[in-house]
């Protein structure tokens, strides 16, 4: 593939489809800003902000990822977590890591060198954000899904990834995806051991990963062996149409009106994406709704909110 060369993610981009769930492989696991030192250093410098969170293995598929403090909190730091993962037994999360110099540039070039490939299918790449996950030996990482279109790269270790279908209502609802579009409210978005068999089921270690289109739910646990993972997430124009569409359903249902499912109404969705865009210039670029600051801004980088 000629476009290979120009990415560290080995994907057949003539065969890309962005609304649908892929594996990859990826030249990133010896990157020395990926390596446990560098995590250690990062980890240090988000002390104090809301750029890490630190969680017990406790966790489960089932767990509210909505509310932190069901996430049971582990004793350790982040930093001590980060610095013996393997019996921590934690799982940490670095978020917005493009709010650090040094990682935005890892964010920018990754994704960078990715968008001319991704914008011959799904243009106006921006957002870019990037996520480090580090988790012990038989972790969880709750079933939610994302506002962003997902690239998850595995760097060392194994886990197993259950993705389902963007489009799969039966797992997260049409109102599911609403609520969380109009106020990053996951609520609605709950899981069910049933779900597995309806998964997209990936056994991943180093070297290999998945994309996940915007709102794929998703769940993912470790082996016995610890885990880190980087995820590169950005938004299209697409997507944001089809937030801005969630947010003006769920505003009509708060009226006590009920439009149509998404997608089956081409003349609904064009009518509520000009109604919401709208409401989100006249509030002006702080309103809420909707919740997320990618609604309201296309900034090349997403906001550490």
């Amino acid at each position: 593939m000629s476009d290979k060369t120009t990415s560290v993610i080995d994907l057949d981009w003539d065969a890309f489809d962005p609304w649908r769930i892929q594996p990859f492989r990826h030249r990133l696991t010896e990157h020395p800003l990926l390596q446990t030192e560098q995590l250690v250093e990062l980890g240090k410098r988000c002390r104090g902000t809301k750029l890490w969170y630190a969680f017990s293995s406790d966790a489960t598929a089932g767990t509210d990822f909505d509310d932190a403090s069901n996430l049971f909190p582990t004793s350790k730091s982040a930093v001590d977590s980060l610095k013996d993962i393997s019996s921590a037994k934690a799982w940490v999360l670095l978020r917005h890591i493009q709010a650090d110099p040094t990682y935005r540039e890892l964010v920018g070039a990754v994704i960078n060198s990715m968008q001319p490939m991704i914008e011959r299918k799904d243009p106006g790449v921006y957002y870019r954000a990037g996520w480090i996950f580090s988790a012990s030996p038989n972790t969880a990482t709750p079933f939610h899904i994302d506002r962003s279109h997902v690239f998850l790269l595995q760097v060392r270790g194994t886990k197993t990834v259950y993705v389902w279908d963007a489009e799969d209502t039966q797992v997260c609802s049409d109102r599911a995806r609403d609520c969380f579009h109009f106020r990053h409210d996951l609520s609605r978005t709950l899981w069910s051991e049933e779900f597995r068999a309806r998964a997209h089921v990936f056994e991943l270690g180093p070297g290999m990963g998945v994309y996940m289109p915007l709102t794929s739910p998703h769940m993912v646990e470790t082996s016995k062996e610890s885990s880190t993972t980087i995820s590169f997430t950005y938004n299209t124009d697409a997507t944001r149409r089809n937030a801005r569409v969630h947010v003006m359903r769920e505003m009509l249902y708060k009226l006590g009106m009920t439009p149509p499912d998404y997608g089956k109404s081409r003349v609904f969705d064009q009518a509520a994406f000009a109604a919401a865009s709208a409401i989100v210039v006249c509030r002006g670029p702080g309103a809420h709704p909707p919740a997320c600051p990618s609604l309201r801004q296309k900034s090349a980088y997403a906001v550490a909110d």
